[in-house]
C-alpha cells in the first residue's frame, strides 16, 4: 500500500524549491453514472519555476497514463501510489500528467453517490488536508499556492460547478465541455468541483462601495433534486447575505472569490468544507422534519464559519498544518459571533458555552491533548487535530483575548494581518505582530501561556468565610503537562453574584476580574448587603476555564437553576455542573435530579437539548442495571409528559427526548408505539420522517419493533435518509444475529460497501447500551482487528471505527481499573504496539481513558 504520508520538513524543502505559476486541470467524468465504470480521466498541466533540479508531485491514481516534463516523456515506472518523481528540472518547467483515478464512497478525493430515491448519479470533491492527490496530480501542500484552472467534462443536463464562474461551454454528443475562470491564488486543498443534477436556487448580494462603485456577489444553494422540497433556500440566503456585509465591514477586506456557492451532499465524511466559491455541507443541514431553532442556528453558525473561512484560511493561509489553528479558531469564533451580531440568532453564544466550549473541556482533558499552536510534524498528525482543541478552545481562547485586549483593538489588528498577509501563508507571529501594534501590549507571554500549553485552567469564586464579607476570593487552578504545572494563565472575566429573592435567583452585582496568578480579592459592592446565595465564575463566558461551584452555590443550583434571568448564565451552571459530575466531584444521581427539578420550567430549547443530551449521557455511561432502566424510565416518562403539554421547539425538543431514553429501557414501549402507528398519528405533534425513525430506533433498541416492521418502516421511507435509519434500527435490535451483522459490516478491514452515513448508523445501533451483553463478545475481536482496520480503510473511517466501537466496560459492579477486563484488554494492546501509527494509538488512549472515567465516577457515587 502507498505510503501517503508528508513530512513537513520535505515539503517545506520542497516550497524553498519550487514557485508555482499556474494549473489547469482537466477532469472527464463523462462515464459518471456508469456504476461499472470504476475511475475517471484526469490531465494535470503545471507551471513552475525550480531551483533544484529534481522534485516531486502528489498523485494518487489508478494508473498514470502518462507523463511529460518540458515535452519529453517522463518514466512512470518510479510511481509508488503517492508521489511521481521529477528529475532533469529546469529554471522554468510545463509538467503535463494524465492519470486515471477512482471515484470514491468514503468522501475523500471524487465522491460518487447514486440516489436510491431516482437512480440519479452526483459527483462531489473534498480534499482537506491532502486529498486533491486524489483527483489531479498536484503539489499537494498549503504553502504552495497557484491559480487553478478547471475543466470539466460531463453529461450536459447536469450541473457543473467549480469555485469560480463558467468562462465557457462547448456542448456535443449529449456532453458539455465546460471551463472555469482561473482562480485567484489558493491552496490545492480548497479547490472544488460538483457535477450532477443538483437542485439549484440563485440569488445574487451587493454592496455600494465608496465612489459609487458597487461590489456584486451571485450566490447559489444546491441540493439532489429528491431534497429539493426540503431545501430552506431562503433561511441559508439570507444569512449567506448577513454573513457577507458583516465581514465585509469587519475584516475591511472585500469578498475576493467571485461567486458564492453552497452545496449540501450526501455521504460526507465531516460537517462542511470553505472552498471558496463553492462551499460544501453535509447534506443532515437539509432537514426533511420541522427543524427547531437550535438546528437552524447551528446551521447559520456552521455557515457563518465557513465564510469566515475566506478570510480566515483562504486569504491568509497557514504555512503548514501546525497553523490549523490560524484559521480553525479563528472561523469557529467568528461563527458564533456573526450568528449573534448580525442574524437572527441571537442565542449563538449559549450554544458556544454549554456546547461548542464542552466539547473543547472534555478534549483537552484527556492525555492526547496538545497546545493550540501545536506541533504536527506530518499530515498523519494533521488530520488528527481536527479536533476540540484546535476549533472550541482555540475560538474560546480567541474569545478570552478579545476580553484581554479590547474588541476595537482585536478588531483592528485583525483588519491589518488581511491587509498584509492577503493571498500569502502565514505563522502564529505574522498574526501576533499586527494584533500587538494594534493593543499596544507585547503578546508574546500572552501566546506562550495560551497557545503553547495544554489543558484547562480551573477557577473558583467564593465569599468570605460566612458568605457574608464584602470580598469575593477568586483563584485559578492549571494543569500539568508533562509533570509540571502551567503557570497561571492571565484571565479577564467577570464574576456573577446571585441571591435568593421570593424563590428566584437574581445577580445583585457583576465583578469584573483581572486574575494572572494563582489568586486575587475582588471588592463587591458594600452597598449590596444580602449574602450571596450562588456565586458563579467566568459569568458572561469570556475565558476559557472550568468553572468550581462552591457548595453552597451548588445546593442553590439545585433547587432554583431554572430561576436564573440569563440564558447564558444558565448555560454556564449546568456547564459547571456536569464538569463536576464527569469529573467524580458530583454523583450523577444528584445531576439527574437536578435535570428533573430545573428542566419542567425551561424555555429555552438551546438550554433543552443540551442539557438533556447530559443527562442521557449521564444514564448510558455512570448508571447501571436496574439503576439506569429505573433512570431511563423516569426520564422518558417526564418527556413524554412534558412533549404533551408544550408546543414548538420545546415540545420537539422533549419528543426526541422520548426517544433517548426510550432506546435505553423497554418499560416506555407502550408510550411511543401509539406515535408510530401509521393509521392513528396523534393530532398533537408532527411526527415526520427524521421524528419518525428515532420513535422507531428506539422501539428496535428494546425489541418492540422487529424485523418485520422494520422492513415495513423502510419501504414507507425508500431514500438515503430512510435506509441509513434502517440500518441503525437494524443493528440496534437486542439480537446476536443483529450484532454480529452489523460487526462483521463494521470491522471489514476493506470498508468494502460501507459508506460515512452507514458507518455512523451502524456504530450508533450496534453500540445501544440496553444490549451491552450481546456486544461483550466483541471486545477482543475489537483489539484483535485494530490494525488491519487502520491499514485498509482510509484514515477517517478508521478512526470513527476506533472510537465509535471502543469496548464499554464489562464489570457489572464498581471496581477498579486494574481489574476491569477492557481496561487491561487496551494496555495490553498498547504495550504490544508501541510502533502502531500514531493516530492509532492516538484514538486507543482516548477510548481507554474514557472508560477510566467512567470507572471513576461509578465508584464515586
Amino acid at each position: 500500500m502507498a505510503d501517503l504520508n508528508l513530512t513537513r520538513q520535505e515539503c517545506a524543502r520542497r516550497a524553498e524549491q519550487v514557485r508555482l505559476l499556474e494549473h489547469h486541470v482537466r477532469l472527464d467524468l463523462r462515464h459518471a453514472a456508469d456504476p461499472a465504470e470504476k475511475t475517471f480521466e484526469s490531465r494535470s498541466t503545471v507551471r513552475f519555476t525550480a531551483t533544484g533540479d529534481a522534485s516531486w508531485i502528489d498523485i494518487v491514481a489508478q494508473e498514470i497514463v502518462s507523463a511529460t516534463l518540458n515535452g519529453t516523456a517522463l518514466d512512470v515506472s518510479g510511481y509508488d501510489g503517492a508521489r511521481l518523481p521529477l528529475p532533469g528540472l529546469a529554471p522554468d518547467n510545463e509538467l503535463v500528467v494524465h492519470a486515471r483515478c477512482l471515484y470514491s464512497r468514503t468522501g475523500e478525493g471524487m465522491h460518487r453517490f447514486t440516489d436510491p430515491s431516482d437512480g440519479e448519479t452526483y459527483l462531489y470533491t473534498h480534499f482537506e488536508p491532502t486529498d486533491s492527490r486524489r483527483v489531479f496530480a498536484v503539489f499537494e501542500q498549503p504553502d504552495l499556492k497557484c491559480r487553478f484552472t478547471f475543466e470539466v467534462v460531463a453529461d450536459a443536463r447536469w450541473l457543473i460547478r467549480s469555485g469560480q464562474s463558467e468562462v465557457s461551454r462547448r456542448e456535443y454528443d449529449g456532453l458539455a465541455d465546460v471551463r472555469f475562470a482561473p482562480t485567484p491564488l489558493q491552496s490545492s486543498y480548497v479547490t472544488a468541483v460538483a457535477v450532477g443534477p443538483y437542485h439549484l436556487v440563485t440569488d445574487l448580494w451587493s454592496v455600494d462601495r465608496a465612489g459609487g462603485t458597487r461590489h456584486e456577489v451571485p450566490l447559489g444553494v444546491m441540493c439532489r433534486a429528491s431534497m429539493a422540497d426540503h431545501l430552506d433556500a431562503e433561511d441559508i440566503l439570507q444569512v449567506t447575505k448577513q454573513g457577507l456585509l458583516y465581514f465585509d465591514e469587519l475584516f475591511g477586506f472585500p469578498y475576493p472569490w467571485g461567486k458564492y456557492d453552497q452545496i449540501f451532499v450526501p455521504e460526507y465524511n465531516i460537517g462542511a468544507m470553505e472552498n471558496p466559491g463553492l462551499v460544501t455541507f453535509v447534506e443532515s443541514f437539509v432537514h426533511r422534519g420541522q427543524p427547531t431553532l437550535p438546528e437552524l442556528a447551528s446551521r447559520a453558525e456552521v455557515v457563518l464559519h465557513e465564510m469566515a473561512h475566506m478570510w480566515f484560511g483562504n486569504l491568509a493561509t497557514m504555512r503548514w498544518w501546525d497553523g490549523l489553528w490560524l484559521k480553525e479558531s479563528f472561523a469557529d469564533l467568528m461563527g458564533y459571533q456573526a450568528s449573534v451580531e448580525a442574524t437572527r440568532y441571537t442565542s449563538g453564544w449559549t450554544s458556544f458555552a454549554i456546547g461548542r466550549k464542552q466539547w473543547a473541556y472534555t478534549q483537552d482533558q484527556l492525555p492526547t491533548t496538545h497546545p493550540i499552536a501545536a506541533d504536527i510534524p506530518d499530515v498523519e498528525a494533521a488530520a488528527q487535530n481536527f479536533d476540540g482543541i484546535t476549533y472550541a478552545k482555540g475560538a474560546a481562547v480567541l474569545k478570552q483575548l478579545q476580553a484581554y485586549v479590547g474588541r476595537d483593538r482585536f478588531d483592528d489588528g485583525v483588519r491589518r494581518y488581511f491587509a498584509q498577509h492577503a493571498y500569502g501563508s502565514t505563522e502564529l507571529e505574522d498574526f501576533l505582530e499586527p494584533l500587538s501594534a494594534a493593543s499596544g501590549r507585547d503578546l508574546s507571554v500572552w501566546a506562550q501561556a495560551w497557545l503553547r500549553t495544554s489543558g484547562p485552567s480551573e477557577i473558583s469564586a467564593e465569599a468570605g468565610e460566612d458568605r457574608s464579607e464584602d470580598v469575593l476570593v477568586v483563584r485559578q487552578a492549571t494543569p500539568e503537562t508533562a509533570g509540571a504545572a502551567v503557570d497561571p494563565r492571565p484571565h479577564v472575566f467577570s464574576v456573577g453574584v446571585y441571591t435568593e429573592k421570593d424563590a428566584a435567583l437574581q445577580r445583585t452585582q457583576l465583578v469584573r476580574v483581572g486574575l494572572d496568578g494563582p489568586s486575587v480579592e475582588a471588592r463587591l459592592d458594600r452597598a449590596v448587603r444580602d449574602a450571596p446565595d450562588l456565586v458563579l465564575p467566568n459569568d458572561e463566558d469570556f475565558t476559557y476555564a472550568i468553572s468550581r461551584l462552591d457548595p453552597g452555590s451548588q445546593e442553590t443550583a439545585h433547587r432554583l437553576l431554572s430561576t436564573v434571568p440569563s440564558e447564558v448564565s444558565r448555560a454556564l451552571i449546568w456547564s459547571a455542573l456536569w464538569n463536576h459530575t464527569r469529573d467524580a466531584q458530583l454523583c450523577p444521581v444528584r445531576f439527574l435530579e437536578t435535570v428533573r427539578g430545573q428542566l419542567v420550567t425551561e424555555g429555552s430549547s438551546f438550554l433543552l437539548r443540551s442539557v438533556l443530551a447530559m443527562a442521557r449521557s449521564a444514564v448510558h455511561h455512570f448508571l447501571q442495571g436496574d439503576d439506569q432502566r429505573r433512570t431511563a424510565t423516569d426520564l422518558a416518562r417526564l418527556a413524554h409528559s412534558r412533549m404533551t403539554r408544550t408546543t414548538g421547539d420545546v415540545q420537539l425538543v422533549w419528543a426526541r427526548a422520548l426517544a433517548w431514553f426510550g432506546a435505553l429501557t423497554p418499560d416506555v414501549a407502550p408510550l411511543i408505539q401509539p406515535l408510530v402507528t401509521e393509521d392513528q398519528p396523534p393530532p398533537w405533534l408532527n411526527v415526520d420522517p427524521e421524528l419518525r425513525w428515532s420513535f422507531v430506533t428506539a422501539l428496535s433498541a428494546t425489541g418492540a419493533r422487529p424485523r418485520t416492521l422494520l422492513a415495513q418502516d423502510l419501504r414507507r421511507d425508500f431514500t438515503m435518509s430512510g435506509q441509513t435509519s434502517y440500518d441503525q434500527a437494524l443493528a440496534s435490535l437486542p439480537e446476536p444475529e443483529a450484532k454480529a451483522q452489523a460487526w462483521h459490516s463494521l470491522a471489514d478491514a476493506s470498508g468494502a460497501g460501507l459508506t460515512n452515513d452507514r458507518q455512523r448508523a451502524l456504530i450508533v445501533g450496534f453500540g445501544q447500551p440496553v444490549s451491552s451483553d450481546l456486544t461483550r463478545e466483541y471486545a477482543e475481536p475489537y483489539f484483535d482487528v485494530l490494525t488491519t482496520v487502520w491499514a485498509q480503510q482510509s484514515q477517517t473511517m478508521a478512526s470513527r471505527f476506533v472510537s465509535g466501537m471502543f469496548p464499554a466496560p464489562q464489570a457489572s459492579d464498581d471496581v477498579t481499573a486494574d481489574d476491569e477486563p477492557v481496561v487491561v484488554m487496551a494496555r495490553d494492546w498498547l504495550r504490544r504496539h508501541d510502533e502502531a501509527p500514531a493516530a492509532l494509538r492516538r484514538g486507543v488512549v482516548e477510548g481507554l481513558d474514557d472508560v477510566e472515567r467512567t470507572l471513576r465516577v461509578r465508584a464515586a457515587r
